[in-house]
């Protein structure tokens, strides 16, 4: 993983076989970021597990072995607990074209991944809510 930042945005480069979420969370720490907004995301993943929330504790998962292009991520992070939270969600596509998205719950980089966040102090965090199992956004 290769990070820089400038003025609040920080851009990240990660390399074949590096965990898309270790490595975002790698670099939240490395620049010291406490709330980020996922402005952008592109590259290439090779194994991809991503989720459709349908009722509390089941995020219908679905794995994608094979080579898919990375054509958008989008979400928030936020620190909390001592650790990252990340809410990511991801459209990629096949070498037919054929796009599938969702929630971001894995992903292992194939070629590359280039990610840009915007680095802010907003106290945000998240809170479970315990009648739908969904950790929602909050601001106080």
């Amino acid at each position: 993983m290769l990070s820089k930042e400038n003025e609040n945005l920080v851009f990240i480069k990660l390399q074949p076989d590096e965990d898309i979420n270790a490595q975002i969370k790698k670099a939240c720490k490395k620049h010291n970021i406490k709330t980020a907004i996922v402005i952008s995301g592109i590259g290439q993943l090779k194994k991809t597990k991503l989720g459709f929330f349908k009722k509390k504790g089941n995020y219908s998962p679905k794995i994608f072995e094979k080579p898919l292009e990375l054509l958008s991520l989008t979400g928030n992070i936020c620190y909390q607990n001592n650790d990252y939270f990340l809410h990511l969600h991801t459209v990629v596509s096949d070498e037919n074209k054929i796009a599938y998205g969702g929630h971001l719950i894995e992903g292992e980089i194939s070629i590359t991944a280039e990610i840009v966040l915007l680095k802010n102090d907003i106290d945000i965090f998240r809170k479970l809510n315990k009648k739908t199992g969904l950790k929602y956004l909050s601001f106080e």
